[in-house]
């Protein structure tokens, strides 16, 4: 069992204060998924500053066909095990399809991840009215949000399957909108995903936290890839956001760290990456 990760360097923790002085000052964010202790190390000893426990699991840990079938308990249980294996990366747990149906049923899904599985921050995704209305309510409890933009999996049948979001002027003013909204009710930072370049610049400049893309450009203040998408072991093709950091490396530690790298450098993600 991890306790404590001794071959990773030391470094102090990171907070949500601080994830805010990186936005000001201009340091690019590095975000990655981790579903469990081991994965979790090679985060802490790149120096990731955000290990996210997305539902993302139901796929690629799963093997489900979306993320809808995870549940509650399943978020906690991976999310105790990446605890295990972290220190000073700060440890953000996505809510699950439904979880956050209401307010009441938020904070019980908050109250979990933080305190019974070890997370520092839940991920939400959506801005209607009993989202932000729920963001407030964890906020107003000390539970730090991540609001979840764009492309928001949950609503794939919504959206008719994984489509990028925005490119229509209505639908581009949607997006900021709800991003200012869910800054209001108190998120701390965002998520954007699967949206234009352009758009992805658009919000970063409109918002005062930090915004962290995945297919959202090289413009937003830190990026955020499915570990599994960036070691090229996903089945089936490979994001267009993507890029497999394991090719030509002989570790995964090695291709964190490049992936640490490239993103803290503006390397990654390139023109290729995003959409128009």
């Amino acid at each position: 069992m991890y306790v404590e990760n001794a071959s990773a360097p030391v470094r102090k923790p990171v907070t949500v204060p601080g994830l805010h002085a990186m936005k000001a000052e201009g340091r690019k964010i590095v975000m990655l998924t981790a579903y469990d202790a081991s994965f979790a190390a090679q985060l802490e000893w790149a120096g990731v500053d955000i290990a996210l426990v997305g539902d993302s699991l139901g796929m690629v840990v799963q093997g489900q066909r979306s993320t809808l079938p995870v549940t509650l308990d399943q978020m906690v249980y991976h999310t105790s095990m990446v605890a295990r294996g972290l220190s000073a990366t700060l440890l953000v747990a996505d809510m699950p399809f439904m979880a956050d149906r209401n307010v009441d049923h938020a904070l019980e899904a908050g109250a979990r991840l933080v305190g019974e599985a070890g997370a520092a921050m839940v991920k939400i995704e959506g801005a209607g009215a009993h989202i932000l209305e729920s963001i407030h309510a964890l906020a107003g409890r000390a539970i730090p949000v991540c609001a979840h933009l764009g492309l928001t999996p949950q609503s794939v049948h919504k959206f008719g399957g994984y489509k990028v979001q925005g490119r229509e002027h209505e639908a581009a003013e949607r997006v900021v909108n709800e991003a200012l909204a869910v800054q209001q009710a108190g998120a701390d930072i965002l998520v954007l995903e699967g949206v234009p370049t352009t758009l992805g610049e658009r919000v970063t400049k409109a918002l005062d936290i930090p915004v962290i893309g995945i297919g959202a450009g090289p413009h937003c203040d830190g990026q955020v890839l499915v570990i599994y998408d960036m070691l090229g072991i996903t089945p089936g093709k490979r994001p267009k956001f993507s890029k497999d950091f394991l090719a030509g490396r002989g570790s995964v530690q090695e291709a964190v760290a490049a992936f640490v790298a490239e993103v803290r450098s503006g390397a990654f993600p390139a023109a290729e990456h995003g959409y128009n």
